[in-house]
């Protein structure tokens, strides 16, 4: 799928924002982003908030509970999952006020949920090894996570009244491809995952994915080296990476980015610090890297208007909420300024 669903010029966020109350997330969210407003999270409510548990809280004749160690597969649904839901079903009656009274349906919305393997490094089999260590029960997560994605991508489509864009996180896959994840007694690691086994699993995910929305979807690593080539042959249509983390990127990095330009996928440029950096920056400094990034590259600096989204670096669940608020102010300004820089830059 080559044809976007977000206005050139739109910015979003990746997810997580600070503190309890849905409504007022909900609120800045389309305040703030309002060509491409996104489900917040706010996994400072504690256990089901968190990106594990909210999508855990999605998964159909599947339930997890909490133990010492984290999540684990329970045998029935039972408190901890049942308040998962809950505090999704919360969130869903928050976006649906604030599209309300904004008035306007926005061009797209986004939702977020861990990718297969994320979602397998972070839960645990009853007997206490993690699900990607059972590649049949893996699959099973995979196929049940698709099952409950399809209920709420149609819920939130009914409620904000826009097509939904999809974003996968997969902030495990770089510790799933490197063999760095521990075994349960923390004297061990669990196996590296071979690059085709992980392609071949987040490609069933994306396609899934993509048949339930018909829009593209979009995968998030936050990780300092995110596996590019492997997400965009896994056939992401959008791939969300912390720019500002790249430093003197080496050679075999930058070729990786632009062929990932090259190909027809949008990048997803995580630019804005999630957290106050303590001095203020100006819309010039945050996006002096994109900037730069494409200049490096030899392309064209339109690409930026035309296959780009900025974003906060990654989930701002850290910062304090004025910083929040600044910080997507500055990001949505971003986006206005890849379409049309100041000359001064």
């Amino acid at each position: 799928m080559t044809e976007l669903a977000w206005p050139d010029g739109a910015a979003t966020a990746i997810g997580s924002m600070p503190g309890a109350d849905p409504a007022e997330a909900a609120a800045v969210v389309f305040g703030e982003l309002p060509d491409f407003p996104h489900l917040p999270e706010l996994p400072g409510r504690g256990v089901g908030a968190d990106i594990l548990g909210r999508t855990a809280a999605l998964l159909v004749d599947l339930a997890v509970e909490v133990v010492p160690s984290g999540y684990r597969v329970a045998g029935r649904p039972g408190h901890d999952h049942r308040r998962g839901r809950d505090l999704l079903q919360w969130d869903l009656d928050a976006v649906q006020e604030a599209r309300e009274k904004a008035g306007v349906v926005p061009p797209v919305f986004k939702t977020q949920v861990a990718g297969p393997w994320t979602l397998g490094a972070g839960i645990e089999l009853p007997r206490g090894h993690r699900v990607l260590t059972d590649r049949g029960a893996l699959r099973d997560f995979t196929s049940s996570l698709l099952d409950g994605l399809a209920q709420h991508v149609a819920e939130l489509k009914a409620r904000i009244g826009a097509p939904i864009v999809v974003q996968i996180d997969e902030p495990s896959l770089p510790a799933v491809l490197a063999g760095s994840l521990s075994t349960p007694s923390g004297y061990g690691n669990v196996a590296a995952v071979p690059e085709p086994e992980a392609r071949e699993l987040l490609s069933t995910m994306i396609e899934g994915v993509r048949a339930i929305t018909d829009q593209p979807v979009v995968v998030h690593c936050c990780a300092p080296k995110p596996p590019l080539a492997l997400l965009r042959a896994a056939g992401a249509d959008a791939i969300a990476f912390d720019v500002t983390l790249l430093g003197k990127a080496s050679a075999e990095m930058l070729d990786a980015i632009g062929e990932t330009w090259d190909s027809g996928t949008s990048l997803f440029l995580g630019l804005v610090p999630a957290t106050d950096p303590g001095t203020r920056p100006t819309l010039k400094d945050v996006a002096d890297p994109a900037f730069r990034l494409v200049d490096r590259l030899g392309f064209n600096r339109s690409i930026l208007a035309e296959r780009a989204v900025p974003t906060p670096t990654c989930g701002m669940a850290g910062a304090t909420n004025e910083w929040m608020r600044r910080a997507l102010a500055l990001t949505r300004e971003l986006g206005k300024a890849f379409v049309e820089p100041p000359e001064a830059w």
